[in-house]
């Protein structure tokens, strides 16, 4: 009988959804032309949104799951909101609460480092920003290391390193732990705070921190185990890209650093402690510290100028910079790693150079034969060490990954490859529909079967943020969108109408973009906190815009290229948190 019911039950509800993406009675929706949206506008949206139908197409779902930050609606299909609300939902799934010595933290994984990387999809809706973050201040020692994870007596992480690197809570069962040979915690704390502080808005939590941020870049650039005054670089034992372990048999249960072993400069901490100095530098002129800010642009310049000379390949950043070793092959001058695609989006190379960089990944594609051109790093070696998933294509010594994949689109928005950075999403967005909503840490470069040994949420976040700051070209200039830089790159897509939400629900403040595509031109409608926008608004292919309405008020704008994209550019400052851009051809 239960099953009987169920049976009728499930019958009925099909044919209510059915029912409801039945096309409706012609006259039976508002006319676009009265809405308010419209009003005293040349071109008109036609189809508000969220729907579940346009036309013929199924363009919505059921229950909205489009609805939330960051979002994406549109008349054409909703394979694309589907999507993110995949990804949301790898994210989602990493959140956990750790209890340690009387405190509550919420930690994306355990580790700070997992923590940091996934705030780019998190800081949306996320309400504690700032726990773990803490924890890892207060107790950060006194020569300005940082700890960086928490693992059960039991995982024996704790015993990699000497003691002077862990601190054991047996009350709790737990330990914190500085695998000692890592060498991106410094920088990612400051990246982490600045960005815990732009959703938070609290002046004086980010005041409090400031010190001990500065004290660990500081830390990260004088102590001898951390840096080569000869080449002016941070250095970290021989290992692959950013990864903790070396080739020696032994790494995999001693993360310690021995001065004698193997030691290298590897181009993305330098240009991630590039990228904190910067930050350092805003941090202490927004809080008035003028020379103070100064001083940290002149070091990270001079920081610049050594990665540069040492690093830089005239192409790309070669992988590692071996200091008082021979390489570990003789492709190292030639290898393509992650961090290259990180440091796209780090403020250090010029246009030019971030162009080289992605020139290099899309040569690389036509020839690789990987699925795609997200390596690890490219080529691999034919061993890195004894185990066998260090073996060439498997883990991080040549597979494929989806951070790589995210910082690259984002990358390509910014420098004049706009359709490369949406061809990359579009190529994400069907491996996350064909996999059920499911997008995995790596991919076996060839198979593409999925390489588990890392948080999936990793790469989720990444592609989110190249969505949201990158396609969506929502960037927080200041805190809680105050000062907002909006660069949106819909023109390349299929979508000739939609709507993007985002925001941070904490501080309760959202984003919520619309935008059409006509014969005649184009608009945005963008509702947010911000008391300045400065528009960098991508014009379509072959499209020479005549005139800018901004709010129905013809404006002066500059036309400007980045590599033959053509952008609107205009700063307003917008009346009720709404402003209105058309662009007519």
């Amino acid at each position: 009988m239960k099953r009987l019911l169920l049976a009728v039950g499930l019958v009925l509800v099909s044919g209510l959804i059915e029912g409801a993406l039945k096309p409706l009675p012609k006259g039976s929706l508002p006319d676009p032309a009265g809405l308010k949206i419209n009003q005293g506008r040349t071109i008109p949206f036609q189809n508000p949104l969220p729907r579940m139908r346009c036309g013929k197409r199924a363009c919505g779902t059921y229950n909205n799951w489009e609805l939330a930050y960051p979002g994406v609606l549109t008349t054409r299909d909703h394979d694309f909101g589907d999507a993110l609300w995949h990804l949301r939902k790898v994210v989602w799934a990493d959140r956990r609460q750790v209890f340690i010595d009387g405190r509550v933290l919420m930690c994306q994984l355990n580790w700070i480092r997992d923590h940091i990387h996934q705030m780019k999809g998190y800081c949306h809706w996320e309400y504690d920003l700032t726990s773990f973050l803490d924890f890892i201040l207060d107790t950060q020692r006194t020569d300005g290391q940082f700890y960086e994870l928490i693992k059960q007596l039991d995982d024996f992480h704790w015993t990699f390193v000497n003691p002077d690197c862990r601190v054991l809570y047996p009350e709790d069962n737990q330990s914190l732990v500085r695998l000692e040979l890592e060498a991106d915690i410094e920088y990612l704390m400051v990246e982490g705070c600045l960005q815990a502080w732009r959703v938070t808005g609290d002046d004086a939590w980010l005041k409090k921190a400031l010190p001990r941020l500065e004290k660990g870049i500081d830390y990260q650039t004088r102590d001898i185990k951390r840096w080569d005054a000869a080449h002016g670089l941070c250095k970290r034992p021989y290992t692959i890209d950013t990864w903790d372990f070396t080739a020696d048999p032994i790494s995999g249960q001693n993360r310690t650093i021995q001065l004698d072993e193997p030691m290298a400069a590897m181009h993305g901490d330098n240009t991630g402690v590039y990228q904190a100095m910067r930050q350092l530098a805003w941090m202490n002129e927004r809080f008035g510290n003028v020379e103070k800010a100064q001083m940290w642009r002149t070091r990270a310049e001079r920081l610049r100028a050594n990665v540069m000379k040492h690093l830089w390949n005239g192409k790309f950043f070669r992988h590692q910079l071996p200091l008082n070793c021979p390489p570990q092959d003789e492709n190292e001058d030639r290898r393509l790693s992650m961090s290259d695609a990180y440091a796209l989006n780090r403020g250090i190379l010029t246009s030019d150079q971030c162009r080289s960089v992605i020139d290099e990944y899309r040569a690389r594609r036509k020839t690789t034969e990987a699925f795609a051109e997200w390596f690890t790093i490219d080529p691999p070696y034919e061993n890195f060490g004894p185990h066998p998933s260090h073996r060439k294509g498997q883990y991080v010594n040549g597979a494929i990954c989806p951070f790589t994949a995210g910082e690259l689109a984002k990358g390509a928005f910014e420098n004049g490859y706009e359709a490369y950075g949406w061809d990359i999403l579009e190529r994400l967005t069907k491996m996350v529909l064909r996999d059920q909503g499911r997008i995995f840490f790596l991919y076996h470069p060839t198979t593409g079967e999925p390489q588990g040994r890392g948080p999936s949420a990793w790469g989720a976040a990444a592609i989110l943020s190249a969505v949201d700051q990158g396609l969506a070209g929502i960037q927080d200039q200041d805190k809680q969108y105050r000062k907002l830089r909006f660069a949106p790159r819909w023109a390349v897509t299929p979508y000739a109408e939609g709507r993007y939400l985002t925001g941070y629900e904490f501080a309760k403040k959202k984003v919520d973009v619309r935008w059409v595509f006509t014969d005649k031109g184009f608009r945005y409608n963008l509702e947010s906190p911000a008391e300045e926008v400065v528009a960098h608004l991508l014009v379509p292919v072959g499209k020479i815009p005549s005139k800018l309405l901004v709010d129905g008020v013809e404006t002066t704008f500059v036309l400007n290229e980045v590599f033959g994209s053509r952008y609107v550019d205009v700063t307003v400052r917008p009346r009720n948190g709404v402003v209105d851009f058309e662009i007519l051809y």
